[in-house]
């Protein structure tokens, strides 16, 4: 049951904090999201500029970057992902405790990029994992990383503890380790996970 904002600014101001259950469990885990040391390409020397004195991310609750999958719950792909590459990042993933989250950094992490064309190069690593949020631009800089550190966050305050909308880690149902591809004689096997993603259909 939510409470009344203006019941709340009152208490507030009488020195009472009122809050429900889902808002700080939701508060806990936007405020303590510890992204995994794992980068791939240019786009990683803007994260690691992120995390200096200029932007300083563990403003935003990110304190420290883990050296373990295992004790991390957010993922930046920062850069180009080869198809050499994507089955490690997909084991990574994997190992990775719940809930966890995937930044898609960069032009190459979210479609390719300029590389786009090249036989070697993954288009995009929505294909094999979920991605919450998304950062354009070749490279983007510090301010676009820790705009989408906001966004998550502002993602993970909404999210339900119950219902049809609760996060994937609460859902039984929902898939928890995800395959990992891999080299076949021409391209990765699986060629994508269906169920993050499927091709869309070309009508002509």
């Amino acid at each position: 049951m939510a409470v009344d904002q203006d019941l709340k600014i009152e208490l507030g101001q009488q020195g009472v904090f009122v809050t429900t259950l889902q808002e700080l469990y939701n508060w806990g885990r936007r405020s303590s999201i510890w992204p995994m040391q794992f980068g791939l390409a240019c786009c990683a020397i803007e994260m690691i500029a992120t995390t200096m004195a200029r932007y300083d991310l563990a403003r935003f609750g990110a304190e420290v970057f883990r050296p373990s999958p295992r004790q991390a719950d957010l993922m930046i792909v920062s850069g180009t992902v080869t198809k050499k590459m994507a089955p490690q990042v997909v084991r990574l993933y994997n190992q990775m405790a719940e809930p966890r989250y995937v930044i898609a950094m960069g032009a190459c992490a979210i479609s390719g990029g300029p590389f786009k064309q090249g036989y070697n190069v993954l288009k995009g690593i929505d294909r094999y994992i979920p991605v919450d949020v998304h950062i354009p631009g070749c490279p983007p800089r510090p301010e676009a990383l820790m705009q989408a550190f906001i966004t998550l966050q502002k993602k993970i305050d909404e999210q339900q503890l119950t219902g049809e909308n609760r996060p994937r880690f609460l859902n039984e149902n929902a898939q928890g380790e995800f395959p990992v591809p891999e080299p076949a004689e021409h391209d990765l096997e699986p060629p994508s996970n269906p169920g993050v993603w499927n091709a869309p259909v070309v009508i002509r």
